[in-house]
C-alpha cells in the first residue's frame, strides 16, 4: 500500500499519541492553524467555520463531533473542513476544563446540583450507561428484557447538563474565534495572493529575458 506506514506502531503508542501527540499539542496547534489559513475558500466561510468546530466541542456528542461540527457549519454556511480542523479546539488538555465548567453551568441552569467532591459518581453513571448499553445490544439477540434505569440517570445527571451548560460557553468561544480568526486568515491569503503574484512576475519576466535574448541570436 501507498500510504502504508514502514514501522507499525505498538498499541501503547498508538493510545499515549492520540492523547500526547509526537511533538507535542503546540506542533499540532500550529499544523491545523496552518491547515486552516490555507484553506481555498472565503475568510469569513472559513471562520464560521471555525465557529462550528470549536462550538460543538463544547458538547457531550462524543463520537459525534466530526458530523456535528459537519452540520453545524451547513447551517451557519461555513466551511466544513474547517469545521472539522476546529474540533481540535477539544482536545485531552482543553476537555477537562470544558467538562468542568459545562456541567456546573448546567447543573445551576436546571437547578440541580453540581458536588464537586463526589467524581466517583460520575466515573459510575458512564461506567452504569455503558452496560446498559452493551446488556441492550445483547438483548436484541436473546429473551433478555432491556434496561434503561442507567441511561436514564446518565442522561438525567450528565448528559442534559453538559449539553444543556455547554451552549453558552461554546457560543461564546466560537465567536471569539470566528473573529479572531477572520481578519488573521484575510491577510494571510492576501499575503500569499501578493507572493504568489511576485513569484510569477518575477518567473514572467526571466521568460522575456530569455525571449529578447533568442531573438537577439537571431
Amino acid at each position: 500500500m501507498v500510504f502504508k506506514r514502514r514501522d507499525k506502531r505498538p498499541f501503547h503508542r498508538v493510545m499515549t499519541e492520540s492523547v500526547w501527540p509526537r511533538g507535542g499539542w503546540t506542533r499540532a496547534f500550529h499544523y491545523v492553524r496552518h491547515r486552516v489559513q490555507r484553506l481555498p475558500d472565503d475568510p469569513h466561510r472559513i471562520a464560521r467555520g471555525v465557529f462550528a468546530g470549536v462550538f460543538v466541542s463544547f458538547t457531550p456528542l462524543f463520537g459525534f463531533h466530526f458530523l456535528s461540527a459537519a452540520t453545524v457549519a451547513l447551517i451557519v454556511r461555513g466551511n466544513i473542513l474547517a469545521a472539522l480542523l476546529a474540533t481540535f479546539f477539544g482536545n485531552p488538555i482543553t476537555f477537562p476544563i470544558i467538562a468542568y465548567s459545562s456541567m456546573k453551568l448546567g447543573k445551576r441552569m436546571l437547578g440541580q446540583t453540581f458536588d464537586e467532591t463526589h467524581q466517583e459518581t460520575l466515573l459510575q453513571a458512564f461506567l452504569g450507561a455503558g452496560e446498559d448499553i452493551k446488556h441492550n445490544l445483547f438483548a436484541i439477540f436473546t429473551d433478555d428484557v432491556t434496561q434503561w434505569g442507567a441511561l436514564a440517570a446518565f442522561f438525567h445527571d450528565v448528559f442534559l447538563p453538559y449539553l444543556v451548560g455547554g451552549l453558552i460557553p461554546g457560543i461564546i468561544a466560537g465567536l471569539i474565534c470566528y473573529y479572531l480568526s477572520a481578519p488573521i486568515i484575510a491577510a494571510y491569503q492576501k499575503h500569499r495572493r501578493t507572493r504568489l503574484k511576485d513569484r510569477f512576475d518575477k518567473l514572467k519576466a526571466k521568460l522575456q529575458a530569455r525571449k529578447e535574448e533568442r531573438q537577439d541570436k537571431i
